[in-house]
């Protein structure tokens, strides 16, 4: 890997300005689809793609993070703008939105990414990729009834993500498939060690030929009807006749508004999932950065709040970092937030010059880049990786990618997630365990070691390891390492030694206390509470 050049903006300029290209090109129908499904105008996904790069790049401290519409905002925005009874009203809670991330940002909320799991993590690149690779069939043959960027199970044309590939071959385009054979074989080859070796082949992108190559035979097909492309096989960008035309395109909130209570309630709606949306994606890409970068999470609900002000003002759908882009960029050899930015300028240069050009651009050129990049995401080492980690990752990992695949990207992370933390209880209610029945030996000594520290998570696992001594036994509990105490975990320690004298059970304190008498509840929860001492119990 070669060394990062971070002496200035356009350092990077010949990897950057390429990834932003290709980025630009993947995000045009994603953000078209994201908008259609959401039920608000076309041009405000356009408008949000254009601020993630332009203005929310500029202020993140992600170096390869690229922001725009997120599709797991889109059931929201659709009941959100249906409730409120206009797009209007609802680019008002998108500001609210925005003012809510910056406070976030502001009082460090973002230190919630570090509490995701590494499984879980990688299980979202996993499921998203898998995802990604299942919805991009259908445009590879030419079927298009469901929008680009819809990533839900659940489908708009009333299909799922698996029944949609049962139905494609009724609907077997020829033109889209040969550009998609075409297109893949290209990429493929692009990604050749032998082929690398030449200039030519590290200069210019793989996915920048196969768009070119699209265009081309979109043209070239138009002189045969049963190659032909359909109004529905390409990118459909909405096109201003003039430049009046074009600003008549955007939206301004509805300050009469400002007294809905429904606005705020949604703003902060809004605000929340965005967030939790961003944190993930900024946590899973900085996992994908091939230079190791950590991007401060509080920084970035800073950036994406103040671009969600400047998208509610001017129309703009709700946006946050996403996954999908964000490792096209990484793919496409991006190295900086260069990138992002390009991607920015780029389509908006896109939207009001050259709508027309983009417009002859095949979705089947651009189901054969996204096909690969599912591909790299879900690829089969990542997952043999996490399996040779063990069963305590990988199950995560698994349930992780199996939510994502069969509902959408937060339902199935709030599952793995879910799955993730019960297993760390599940964990400390077994590390409790340090008697074990079978191994006793009558007329020894039992010690229990004390480590440094120990939560309530403990209370189960030491109540029933503490209950399961036999009568007559000897206990020595050893504290001489322990640091602090929970009050929980006292007061079940506390009913034990009251009740032991009656099972003939003898508690012993070494570490803690000098004195080896018994002492009631409370002398003994302020002595340990004076040695600010938590128990947590390890097994010998």
């Amino acid at each position: 890997m070669q060394k990062l050049n971070n002496k200035g903006f356009f350092q990077n300029l010949k990897y950057d300005f390429p990834a932003g290209i290709v980025v630009t090109l993947v995000a045009i129908p994603l953000c078209l689809g994201i908008s259609l499904a959401s039920g608000a105008p076309l041009f405000s996904g356009l408008v949000a793609g254009i601020i993630g790069g332009v203005i929310v790049a500029l202020i993140s401290g992600s170096a390869l993070g690229v922001s725009g519409p997120a599709a797991g905002l889109a059931v929201i925005v659709f009941a959100a703008i249906e409730e409120l009874g206009s797009f209007e009203s609802f680019l008002l809670a998108v500001i609210v939105a925005g003012i809510v991330q910056i406070i976030l940002g502001l009082l460090k909320a973002g230190i919630i990414a570090y509490f995701f799991p590494s499984s879980v993590i990688k299980g979202m690149l996993s499921g998203i990729g898998i995802v990604i690779f299942l919805k991009q069939i259908p445009h590879a043959f030419g079927y298009d009834a469901d929008p680009e960027g819809d990533l839900g199970f659940f489908q708009k044309d009333g299909h799922n993500t698996l029944s949609e590939l049962t139905i494609i071959w009724d609907y077997f385009s020829p033109g889209p498939v040969i550009i998609s054979i075409l297109s893949l074989l290209i990429l493929i080859t692009w990604e050749q060690a032998f082929v690398k070796k030449y200039t030519f082949f590290r200069l210019i992108q793989g996915p920048l030929v196969v768009v070119s190559l699209g265009i081309g035979l979109n043209l070239l097909f138009r002189n045969w009807p049963d190659l032909n492309l359909l109004v529905t096989q390409v990118v459909d960008i909405p096109v201003a006749n003039s430049f009046g035309a074009f600003l008549g395109q955007f939206a301004s909130p509805d300050f009469t508004q400002l007294g809905n209570p429904r606005i705020y309630i949604l703003g902060v709606t809004i605000a929340v999932v965005a967030s939790l949306e961003t944190l993930l994606c900024l946590e899973a890409t900085d996992k994908l950065d091939p230079y190791k970068r950590v991007a401060p999470p509080n920084k970035e609900l800073v950036a994406q709040g103040i671009g969600n002000v400047v998208a509610g003002f001017i129309g703009g759908l709700p946006l946050t970092q996403v996954i999908v882009r964000s490792s096209t960029n990484i793919q496409s050899g991006g190295r900086t937030k260069a990138s992002s930015f390009f991607h920015g300028v780029l389509m908006l240069i896109c939207v009001v010059l050259l709508p027309e050009v983009i417009n002859l651009i095949p979705l089947a050129s651009l189901a054969a880049i996204l096909l690969v990049v599912g591909y790299k995401l879900a690829s089969f080492n990542v997952i043999k990786q996490v399996y040779n980690m063990g069963r305590a990752e990988f199950i995560p990992f698994l349930v992780t990618i199996l939510g994502i695949v069969f509902t959408d990207l937060l339902t199935g992370i709030s599952i793995g997630l879910v799955l993730a933390i019960f297993h760390i209880l599940w964990n400390n209610y077994k590390a409790a365990y340090f008697f074990d029945v079978d191994a006793y030996v009558p007329g020894e000594p039992i010690k229990i070691q004390l480590s440094e520290s120990v939560t309530f998570l403990n209370k189960a696992g030491i109540s029933k390891a503490l209950t399961e001594l036999p009568d007559g036994s000897n206990v020595i509990i050893d504290a001489s390492k322990t640091v602090s105490i929970h009050p929980d975990v006292i007061e079940i320690i506390s009913n034990f030694e009251l009740t032991a004298e009656n099972r003939d059970i003898t508690v012993n304190w070494t570490g803690l206390v000098q004195e080896k008498n018994k002492k009631s509840q409370n002398n003994l929860f302020e002595t340990i509470k004076k040695h600010n001492t938590i128990i947590e119990t390890k097994e010998i």
